[in-house]
């Protein structure tokens, strides 16, 4: 979470002394600091990227009702969570030194997806226990040109495609949507 605009996301897990073992382990790889709510108005464990004054937390907490989550059904809920790394020699660490070394399950194994954005690189992964699906992605801040030559032809293709014939332009000017802003909102 780079930018100050997500403050909190709280998930409710199973198990959950096995559940911060492996989310202490995933973070703390990561270079995230954690700490306990201390058992004060909830039990959360909290992890942040900058202590002693974060902008954002994910914490855990444990679960009082429901099972293990499928994201490959879709269900209604949060599908994945994406996290952000420096670098797509980081996903392939992550991918090495957290989850295939501790039997965490790959979904996607590390790899290009230039259609979601030029130089993006990820992994993707579930939690065993609670089967939250989360992904290690890195996205440059520039991206090279040969990246972003490669994302404008992908992009030519999918519209080439003819899956929208309603698009009269662009994919990427027919995907951009204007929202309401804070003098239309009501």
């Amino acid at each position: 979470m780079r930018w100050r605009r997500i403050n909190q996301v709280e998930f409710s897990v199973l198990e959950y002394e096995l559940s911060v073992a492996l989310y202490d382990l995933m973070f703390g790889w990561l270079g995230y600091k954690g700490f306990w709510a201390l058992d004060i108005g909830s039990r959360s464990t909290y992890y942040v990227e900058r202590c002693p004054f974060p902008h954002s937390y994910i914490s855990i907490q444990p679960a009082q009702s429901g099972g293990k989550l499928d994201h490959a059904a879709r269900a209604t809920g949060i599908h994945h969570i994406a996290l952000w790394t420096k670098s797509a020699r980081k996903v392939e660490t992550f991918h090495r030194e957290v989850l295939i070394r501790d039997n965490v399950p790959v979904t996607e194994a590390p790899a290009a997806h230039f259609v979601y954005a030029p130089g993006y690189y990820a992994v993707f992964f579930n939690d065993p226990i609670s089967g939250i699906h989360w992904e290690l992605a890195h996205i440059p801040h520039l991206p090279s040109p040969p990246a972003y030559l490669r994302f404008q032809r992908i992009m030519k293709q999918e519209q080439e495609q003819d899956v929208h014939p309603e698009w009269r332009h662009p994919a990427m000017q027919e995907a951009m949507r204007v929202l309401p802003g804070r003098r239309s909102a009501r």
